[in-house]
């Protein structure tokens, strides 16, 4: 590593479980790139009416190489390919997420009843990478709510959770405190938050001549004032999972005390198994580089001991899909009967009929991204689909669509118009699939193909 590691950093850590200062620093000069991704159950080729993992694994650019012990669905992989050239990327059959923070899966199952329908909010959650974990795991009746405060960053995540293709999910880009305006309304709330970024060191150079004592203070005080924030919204009982990508216990385990001592919260443990290497500490749990295949990490699980009970507000009615919409939209799910169409924007969505009361009460407080599957707008009886629904795993699968081989299924994902494709008779909307996985629409006409893939999400290399 061409930058040492900060002395004051190494000083602060001397005496902490699990702390070795030798194996620490080698394991950072060693600078081993480590690769890890997580498959998205919901959406794998089917094989026989099966899902089958491994249509994902055989048509990708990657070789998996061990599982992730702590995620059901989590690998590490031997190097890293060029995700950007894997249509399965794009159609968003698996994230590439930090292997560390997959521990999340465990903090979850450990901590609430996820077959029971939880409300659940992943409060700093750009890109995604949580927020897909966690809907993976939620029960389909659940509802997760995934905010962002920086607006560019709301718009990754947007992009990140329509390529997940769940439908019980609600994009926001509010500020923590706007939460407040839902006391008791959560079952769960995860805050990975904003950090000093010291664990991610081995990944970032820069991270390094950056890093200062000074601005480790900085962080630890912005956590404060986030978590204060957002606290009233968790219900009593309600669990508080708190991480970062951080080492410094004022980003760590002070902020635990400070949630134990100052905010009536009390600390839940979680069961770890001795060959996983994570290390507890204070109340949460450390993940060092040098004893675990990952990168610097903290989390922690606690319960809030008192709280308010939510109850709903009056809401003034809420308009719907006329009949004759929802007589074209239900054409394009799987079991339409399970959705509430409704006029979100000037778009049409599909929301889940037991999340409705939720959107409505959400969309009446913040601001809504995106929520349901965005179905698109209807134009003389015939829907102008949108993206979103393409790469939603409620679309009905039987209709129309091209098998794209992956030379044709790049030329698509770059928004080129001359695909050169076997159209057997089909015309009009149709959607582009590569190894039966969809990748969004095309309209096929008498003399051209206009290609429908977003522009901002076009691949440009």
């Amino acid at each position: 590593m061409s930058t040492s590691l900060p002395i004051a950093l190494l000083n602060s850590l001397e005496g902490l479980n699990g702390f070795d200062k030798e194996a620490f620093v080698a394991v950072h000069e060693k600078q081993e790139a480590i690769t890890s991704v997580r498959l998205n159950p919901a959406k794998q080729s089917m094989d026989n009416g099966q899902w089958s993992i491994n249509d994902v694994i055989h048509h990708s650019p990657f070789i998996i190489h061990e599982k992730i012990p702590w995620c059901s669905n989590g690998y590490y992989l031997p190097e890293r390919p060029s995700f950007t050239l894997d249509p399965l990327f794009h159609a968003g059959t698996y994230y590439v997420q930090e292997a560390s923070s997959m521990f999340l899966e465990e903090a979850i199952r450990q901590t609430v009843d996820v077959s029971k329908p939880l409300k659940v909010l992943d409060l700093c959650a750009a890109p995604g990478g949580k927020s897909t974990l966690l809907q993976s795991i939620i029960s389909p009746d659940s509802l997760l709510v995934s905010n962002e405060v920086i607006q560019s960053r709301a718009s990754v995540l947007r992009e990140n959770i329509i390529k997940w293709g769940a439908a019980n999910v609600v994009v926001t880009n509010n500020d923590p405190k706007d939460f407040q305006q839902l006391q008791g309304f959560f079952d769960v709330i995860v805050v990975d938050a904003p950090c000093s970024g010291s664990g991610l060191f081995r990944r970032d150079e820069e991270a390094i001549a950056e890093w200062s004592e000074n601005n480790v203070q900085l962080c630890s005080q912005r956590q404060q004032r986030i978590l204060a924030d957002v606290l009233p919204a968790l219900k009593e009982d309600g669990v508080l999972i708190y991480s970062t990508c951080s080492f410094s216990v004022d980003e760590d385990e002070k902020i635990i005390d400070w949630l134990i001592n100052d905010c009536h919260l009390s600390s839940v443990n979680c069961q770890l198994k001795e060959e996983w290497g994570i290390v507890e500490s204070n109340g949460g749990y450390r993940f060092w580089p040098d004893k675990i295949k990952g990168e610097g990490f903290f989390i922690a699980c606690l319960k809030k001991k008192e709280g308010v009970e939510f109850s709903y507000p009056r809401m003034r009615a809420f308009n719907k899909a006329t009949k004759q919409e929802a007589e074209v939209l239900s054409k394009y799910l799987d079991n339409p009967q399970r959705f509430e169409f409704l006029p979100l924007t000037d778009n049409l969505f599909a929301v889940p009929v037991e999340l409705v009361q939720d959107v409505r009460l959400l969309k009446s407080l913040l601001r809504i991204r995106y929520a349901g599957i965005e179905m698109g707008v209807i134009n003389k009886n015939e829907l102008i689909p949108e993206h979103a629904l393409a790469l939603s795993v409620h679309i009905n699968q039987s209709l129309p669509a091209v098998q794209l081989n992956k030379e044709q299924a790049l030329q698509y994902l770059r928004k080129q118009d001359n695909l050169q494709l076997e159209l057997n008779g089909l015309k009009g909307w149709c959607l582009m699939q590569y190894e039966k996985v969809n990748l969004g629409w095309a309209k096929l006409l008498p003399n051209r193909i206009n290609n429908y893939y977003p522009k901002e999400w076009r691949i440009l290399k």
